[in-house]
């Protein structure tokens, strides 16, 4: 590869591929496969096998609420329950159905940890919040678990652990850190070499990786549904079809109105993330969504299943495209990676998914789909959640930059916790000002050809031996 030289390696990392896939090859030419001889099965495998859809109506009167959310995906939904146990009236606004954004549209993975260290976290966030977020995210599976049970969900849970791998040699150094770093604060974590690796995750693409023993998967619609229905049980009203789409303040309320009706109360709380608009100002510009693209194979037989995720664990790897995968309640293998439009099979989507399944997976390499289908992730610069309290009575909790089936929940708790009254010094993320992203406008247009580029330098990584 070196024969490349380095400024066309340079400008292969930063290339756009507009319409197309690609593979390197040994030579290090770049093969193009355009996106139009691509075809799919459009359909998520979790609208198709989630827990029965409970249809609700669009507010369509002038009510009043102790506390309206919008956004009834899990960090509302989460924060609606916690409030409702408070003994508040609750409101939740949401445009489309319950679940509709990311919460019913991710992997489903359960992965307690961060991309940084310990020691990084107390950096940025100070030390008291950074001990408190270390052990809130060492538990949140656990804690998870524990709603799940309390509130009489039925998602599919599972806990046999989390394959962290890594795709290169320079990322093999960093996870070995980063496994050093959180073991040092009471993590449990295993780092395994290549042979452990492959056994652990039946995959042969990895040198190492780390086991997180408290990792697991849910049903993530069938999981927000769950929420959705025991916040009714304590009283949450929850309207779909219903956007909100103005606010005003008015003394010490909030009017917050949708289109046939209106929201009087003293809280609000912004659970938008990626589907963010521009009802309070600046929001949106705080996050660029990204889109996670996710397969799913027929249901496995016994023999292929002890080759691929023996065990049923999950895994997730270090590459800046990441390739995802873990098993559903049926066996067919549900395989993500970071896509680039809403649409699966743009820009090449669908060819980058079917080649990550199979250099992940080579007994996988020509399994059908039976399902494909996209969400929106909310990511932030530094790649951590983000806590917002801009105006006396105004929340907001998003940013959950790949870590949303746990972090929603720690998010929530810690949005209950403040609306009832806690100091910011009792919270495990800061309250920050709202700050735009930088160059946002132009980075949410690139957005969608950055994945190619990301995928090629991970092929790059890959290929150098770095």
């Amino acid at each position: 590869m070196r024969r490349l030289g380095k400024k066309y390696r340079n400008w292969l990392e930063n290339l756009v591929i507009k319409n197309n896939s690609f593979d390197i090859q040994k030579n290090g030419v770049v093969r193009l496969y355009p996106a139009s001889s691509q075809s799919h099965m459009p359909g998520s495998l979790w609208a198709a096998t989630a827990s029965p859809r409970v249809s609700r109506p669009a507010l369509a009167q002038k009510i009043a609420a102790d506390a309206v959310v919008i956004g009834a995906g899990l960090t509302g939904l989460r924060t609606a329950l916690g409030l409702a146990d408070a003994g508040m009236s609750v409101a939740v606004l949401e445009g489309k159905a319950v679940g509709y954004g990311a919460s019913g549209r991710s992997g489903g993975q359960c992965n307690p940890m961060w991309r940084a260290t310990p020691d990084q976290l107390c950096q940025r966030l100070g030390e008291k919040t950074a001990e408190m977020l270390v052990a809130l995210t060492l538990s949140a599976t656990d804690d998870l678990m524990a709603d799940v049970n309390r509130y009489g969900v039925s998602c599919d849970f599972v806990q046999n652990g989390w394959v962290q791998a890594a795709h290169c040699n320079a990322s093999a150094s960093n996870l070995e850190h980063l496994g050093d770093a959180w073991n040092s604060v009471g993590a449990k974590i295993c780092l395994l070499d290549r042979l452990a690796t492959q056994k652990r995750s039946g995959s042969p693409d990895y040198a190492m990786s780390l086991f997180h023993p408290n990792g697991g998967h849910v049903h993530p619609l069938s999981l927000t549904r769950g929420f959705a229905e025991a916040a009714e049980r304590l009283g949450v009203s929850i309207f779909e079809d219903t956007s909100a789409v103005g606010i005003q303040k008015n003394g010490s309320q909030w009017t917050v109105a949708t289109p046939q009706g209106s929201v009087v109360t003293k809280r609000v709380v912004f659970a938008t993330n990626a589907y963010s608009d521009g009802l309070w100002p600046g929001l949106r510009e705080t996050i660029v969504p990204m889109v996670t693209t996710i397969l799913a194979t027929q249901p496995l037989d016994a023999a292929t299943r002890s080759q691929v995720l023996p065990g049923n664990v999950t895994i997730a790897d270090t590459r800046r495209a990441i390739y995802y995968a873990r098993y559903d309640r049926d066996f067919r293998l549900v395989f993500g990676c970071v896509g680039s439009v809403d649409d699966v099979a743009a820009l090449g989507g669908l060819g980058r998914l079917r080649r990550g399944l199979g250099t992940t997976f080579p007994v996988l390499k020509d399994a059908s789909a039976s399902f494909t289908w996209s969400g929106r992730i909310a990511v932030t610069r530094d790649m951590m959640p983000r806590l917002y309290e801009p105006e006396s009575g105004i929340f907001a909790g998003l940013g959950y930059s790949g870590r949303g089936i746990l972090m929603t929940s720690v998010m929530a708790r810690a949005l209950v916790k403040r609306i009832l009254g806690a100091p910011e010094s009792e919270l495990p993320f800061p309250i920050s000002p709202i700050e735009r992203f930088p160059l946002q406008p132009i980075v949410r247009r690139l957005v969608p050809y950055a994945t190619p580029a990301m995928e090629l330098r991970d092929k790059l990584d890959t290929w150098i031996g770095r």
